[in-house]
């Protein structure tokens, strides 16, 4: 396995991480046991879950996800080799298509960053993991509007204008971490101006800086490469990637309109999510010719290719069971050479992000009849 140093902590993660969003749901008990183990024996530290885990959230299943976690940290007496990361629910969780979650904290507009819920909810964490304490906390989606799952363009709106002030959340993290309860703050699909705001308060103001971002990066969505991936580097603040494989889509299973039975995209397929339009399935057949013609599996090169990015300390691994992790795992040795990455390159320029611009234009196609 190979590591990454986050900047200002010490903290050291395995570029591979575990993801966790399927326990609970379309991970059983015993595979998720399966999985951490392997992950373990391989040498991955990093495991990443959220208060809202399992997807999609449920009222019955929510919180299963740290619960299983919890559950084999302690019957394996591994705390001292795992770093722990979960998230904090928001009123704009946009990322799944829950937006209300009532289950937590009263959901919807109640769902904000002040003292109250973020204490609630790292205490409930805490008590869902059976831990003293957590790694790394961050904040799962910001309380304002922003355009970050089928739109690149920021609207504006007065009314909506209401969130907790950045100090105020930033103060209220430090008292956690006072209290021992956290040990360091990461920020999750924020926009280039939110991120910036958070670091500089956190490096002026003896506020808790954050030590990495959490936001979506792959070869059909590489929007943080326009704002977010220099801001990264200058200021040493490391991407947690995930979705590095599209939800499973830059496995190439789903070509041809295939829907093979269990996979995510099968069971909540979507009516036009961000990977499901033409401008995607193309992308997709051109990086699949690139891996053929290197003789590497689609997967591999898409998990090399976000590997090799310099701003990315670690990648989330959503899998749902431990052959997938073996399958992944392959990925860590991978080098890619110049000419496979100029081809990736070109591709990328002819078709720039297409999970984001294909749902686009898919929309205005619809909406006005173009043919």
């Amino acid at each position: 396995m190979k590591y990454s140093v986050l900047p200002g902590s010490g903290l050291r993660l395995s570029k591979l991480a575990v993801g966790s969003m399927t326990f609970g749901e379309q991970t059983s008990r015993s595979e998720a046991f399966d999985i951490l183990d392997e992950a373990i024996a391989m040498g991955i530290n990093l495991i990443d879950t959220a208060e809202m885990y399992p997807a999609y959230p449920r009222r019955e299943t929510c919180g299963d996800s740290e619960r299983l976690i919890g559950d084999f940290v302690r019957l394996r007496g591994c705390r001292d080799k795992v770093v722990v990361a979960t998230k904090i629910a928001s009123c704009n969780e946009i990322g799944i298509g829950a937006s209300q979650l009532k289950w937590i904290r009263g959901g919807g507009p109640s769902l904000r960053f002040d003292f109250k819920n973020l204490s609630t909810a790292v205490h409930d964490s805490l008590k869902r993991l059976q831990m003293d304490y957590i790694d790394i906390i961050q904040l799962h989606w910001p309380e304002r509007k922003v355009p970050l799952t089928d739109s690149i363009d920021y609207e504006f709106n007065e009314v909506e204008e209401s969130w907790t002030p950045f100090e105020e959340v930033l103060g209220s993290l430090g008292r956690l971490i006072d209290q021992g309860l956290v040990r360091f703050v990461g920020i999750s699909n924020e926009t280039p101006w939110g991120l910036c705001k958070y670091l500089n308060l956190g490096a002026s103001n003896e506020l808790p800086r954050p030590v990495l971002t959490q936001n979506s990066y792959n070869l059909l969505n590489r929007t943080f490469d326009a704002g977010l991936a220099e801001i990264s580097l200058r200021e040493q603040c490391p991407l947690l990637a995930y979705s590095p494989l599209a939800g499973g889509r830059l496995t190439g299973k789903y070509l041809n309109n295939a829907r093979p039975e269990g996979a995510r995209y099968s069971v909540w397929p979507g009516p036009d999510g961000r990977y499901h339009n033409q401008g995607v399935n193309k992308a997709i057949s051109r990086y699949s010719k690139i891996a053929s013609k290197y003789n590497l599996s689609l997967a591999d090169m898409s998990l090399a290719f976000v590997l090799s990015r310099p701003f990315v300390a670690s990648i989330i691994l959503g899998i749902k069971n431990k052959k997938q992790l073996q399958e992944a795992a392959s990925s860590i040795d991978i080098n890619l050479s110049g000419e496979l990455k100029e081809e990736i390159s070109l591709v990328h320029q002819f078709s720039p992000n297409p999970a984001i611009t294909g749902i686009m234009r898919h929309r205005v196609t619809e909406s006005y009849a173009i043919k």
